[in-house]
């Protein structure tokens, strides 16, 4: 008798369905594999027969072979465990063939028939609700965030006999619960409020959290450029339902250590420098995701920018520009979503003190202009917001008044984020990526302010690109003032967020500074 029991193998952050057909006949016992499976999945066989027996099925004299479909497809893994011993008792008549109707299956066995949690099997449970599933079982552990897909009802099973009954109606199981989220999901992170002063450097932090924008401190050391940048969680808003399975899904794909269960928070991968060209935007032999996929929907903070090798920043640029990342190896082509938010902090000279007024810059012309000249001007152009951070006498950090909180700053961003989600009719789609029929349409200004607006960036030798950053920076600054049109103050200060001389020196500001609201 051949039986059919619907599974899926993780595939990039997806997951696509797997057909275990079993085929169960009279002679010697004996278990056969094939379809593509790998090491681990060949092994099951080993597995398979004393976790049936033990479990109080015998198999006597059976030639069993298993076809893991499609075929061309490598498996991988123990997680095809559970639905292999599935097919074999149904093909032994020990399970009806329709109890397992619109059912999936995913499981580690041990040999006395108990199961196993897995690392993570949201993607297995969105692809069966995807394909029409209703039933998904899984071992004890691995429930509440497969539950996360509410479309399915998510069964966890302790082992083979239990789940043996169930399907035979003889025993009941309650379906698993979603991992419910924190009441406040920012309560860990750091605050705004430990940093003094540098009211410019918060104000454009505001911006670029309310508008997703990619964002540039440089400046002396111990200027609080990283401690800026560290606090960009806590003034985030809370990921929607939809966000928080996409994350999900993706870490657990990844199979990082220490990764359980659902992830509440927006990430914030913060890389060091030495990081290989792989390791930052995926690759590898099987096409692996990297820390531009891990940020997705969350931070990918880059300290020390120009130390980072070339290569490494420059595939930076296609996942700024599109969301996402294609990854071709020899038999492998993976594309993963990569839509984060940049946030990178770096000296504006090698030794680190240019501009700084209490100390000297040692730093020769020529060095300090190969040092910027790290940083093409591609990538630049893709910074939405670049601020100086000064350092402040230590005197005057100790007379500052107490800041604004993470809290406080968070709900202007939210309120926000809520103007752009009424706006585009999307809680994924922000300023900082909407597309360029949505710029024309949202960021109409003027017919004598565009006049001024052109004149004055081509005169600082702004970009196509530039000037479309600079409407959408000036979108978000409309949007935290409640405004529901681009002002003219709100043009100069996302100009002056961004001026700068791109022959001479890259950060030099001209001008007066912004108007801070």
């Amino acid at each position: 008798m051949i039986s059919h029991v619907a599974s899926a193998a993780p595939h990039g952050v997806q997951a696509v369905p797997i057909c275990v057909e079993v085929d169960v006949r009279k002679g010697a016992l004996k278990v056969s594999i094939v379809g593509l499976p790998d090491a681990a999945t060949r092994e099951s066989k080993d597995r398979l027969i004393p976790a049936i027996n033990n479990s109080g099925f015998a198999l006597h004299n059976n030639e069993i072979v298993i076809n893991l479909s499609p075929a061309d497809l490598r498996k991988e893994g123990t997680a095809y465990d559970l639905p292999m011993a599935v097919g074999i008792l149904v093909a032994m008549g020990v399970i009806p063939s329709d109890a397992v109707a619109c059912c999936w299956f995913v499981g580690e066995l041990a040999l006395d028939g108990r199961l196993r949690p897995l690392r993570s099997v949201l993607s297995v449970g969105e692809c069966a609700r995807q394909r029409g599933g209703r039933r998904l079982f899984v071992p004890i552990g691995n429930g509440p965030e497969a539950a996360l897909i509410r479309e399915l009802d998510v069964l966890e099973v302790e082992d083979l006999p239990s789940l043996v009954r169930f399907l035979r109606g003889r025993d009941t199981i309650k379906p698993s619960v979603a991992a419910a989220p924190a009441p406040n999901q920012q309560s860990a992170c750091l605050d705004l409020a430990d940093v003094k002063g540098q009211t410019l450097a918060k104000r454009a932090l505001e911006i670029a959290a309310a508008g997703a924008h990619n964002l540039l401190f440089y400046g002396p050391p111990g200027s609080g450029k990283s401690m800026l940048s560290k606090r960009v969680p806590s003034i985030l808003p809370p990921m929607s339902e939809t966000e928080m399975l996409e994350v999900t899904r993706i870490h657990g794909s990844s199979k990082e250590e220490g990764f359980q269960g659902a992830l509440l928070r927006r990430p914030f991968r913060a890389p060091h420098h030495t990081a290989s060209p792989p390791a930052v935007i995926g690759g590898g032999p099987k096409a692996k995701a990297g820390e531009v996929t891990l940020a997705h929907r969350g931070v990918l903070f880059l300290d020390e920018l120009p130390e980072f090798p070339r290569p490494v920043l420059e595939t930076l640029r296609q996942p700024l520009e599109d969301g996402i990342v294609t990854i071709s190896r020899a038999a492998h082509r993976m594309t993963y979503p990569a839509d984060f938010m940049l946030v990178a902090a770096m000296n504006a000279c090698p030794c680190g003190w240019k501009g700084d007024p209490r100390r000297r810059c040692v730093c020769t012309p020529d060095k300090v202009k190969t040092y910027r000249h790290r940083l093409s001007g591609p990538l630049m152009d893709r910074i939405d917001l670049q601020i100086e951070v000064q350092s402040l006498p230590i005197r005057e950090i100790r007379r500052l008044p107490p800041s604004e909180s993470s809290k406080v700053i968070r709900k202007r961003v939210v309120a926000a984020r809520r103007r752009q989600m009424k706006r585009f009719g999307c809680a994924t789609t922000t300023n900082g990526n909407m597309s360029p029929a949505e710029l024309c349409r949202f960021c109409r200004v003027p017919v004598a302010v565009a006049e001024m607006l052109e004149q004055r960036l081509e005169a600082l030798g702004f970009t196509t690109r530039g000037y479309a950053k600079v409407l959408r920076v000036a979108r978000t600054i409309a949007d935290l003032g409640g405004f529901d049109d681009i002002q003219h103050e709100h043009l100069l200060e996302a100009i002056a967020y961004r001026r700068f001389d791109c022959e001479q020196d890259v950060f030099s500001l001209q001008g007066s500074s912004p108007a801070v609201g």
